[in-house]
């Protein structure tokens, strides 16, 4: 019971206690053990009556200023949903400047950053900003590294690009989308996650697959990262 309810509680309780007492008579007053003496001929004035309050008005419990002052319930909060996991997604082409690599899976963030450094760096010389997220596309993988494709979405052709860079647009197509959040370390459970989701729907997905950093890899600690992961359908 909360603390508004339990003084309501309380008042319900004394207020019968309160009208008895009321209500009861005031007990007589004993007689004089003597006669009072002759008085002066003139008889003194009778003392004034004291008058008696008329008995305070029960009031219900609704009527008490406890009851009139009850706040009304706080509404519930909105529940917080989860990111969505498999959703269909259609990928709309994006002009984007890109460079081409590789790396080893001990090395691969290292690898991506560094990407996605010296592309930032070619935009900034040439003043241009980016329209959109940075994008990694792996083109192939095995046990021991991968190819990829680091991507910056722009608005406007890149000059002056450097080795292995070029301009051109990111992958379009149906596709799924899942999101990760956390160190990149941690991505094998999200594709794990993925792999499942995939055999359960029985669904084929292209040799190939799309990270979109929502937070700038950049700037953002590796254990806040989100990252939404586009797997291309046949």
């Amino acid at each position: 019971m909360n603390r508004i309810n339990t003084l309501r509680a309380a008042l319900v309780a004394l207020l019968p206690l309160a009208a008895i007492a009321l209500a009861s008579p005031a007990p007589a007053q004993s007689p004089s053990a003597s006669p009072a003496p002759a008085a002066s001929p003139t008889p003194a004035p009778a003392p004034s009556a004291t008058p008696v309050p008329p008995p305070a008005e029960t009031k219900s419990p609704a009527d008490s200023p406890a009851a009139a002052q009850t706040p009304a319930p706080a509404p519930a909060a909105p529940v917080q949903t989860a990111d969505p996991f498999g959703e269909p997604f259609t990928l709309e082409p994006k002009k984007v400047v890109m460079l081409k690599g590789t790396a080893n899976w001990d090395s691969a963030f290292d690898a991506l950053i560094e990407a996605f450094k010296q592309l930032t760096a070619l935009l900034d010389k040439d003043g241009v900003k980016a329209s959109g997220n940075p994008m990694i596309v792996y083109t192939s993988t095995d046990d021991t590294g991968f190819t990829f494709i680091a991507e910056i979405p722009v608005d406007q052709d890149v000059k002056n690009l450097g080795k292995n860079m070029s301009m051109g647009n990111s992958p379009d197509g149906k596709a799924l989308k899942f999101v990760h959040r956390g160190s990149y370390d941690n991505m094998d459970n999200t594709y794990e996650a993925i792999t499942n989701h995939l055999d359960d729907k029985k669904l084929e997905a292209k040799d190939t697959f799309i990270e979109e950093y929502i937070t700038d890899p950049l700037k953002t600690a590796e254990d806040k990262l989100v990252i939404n992961v586009y797997v291309p359908l046949k």
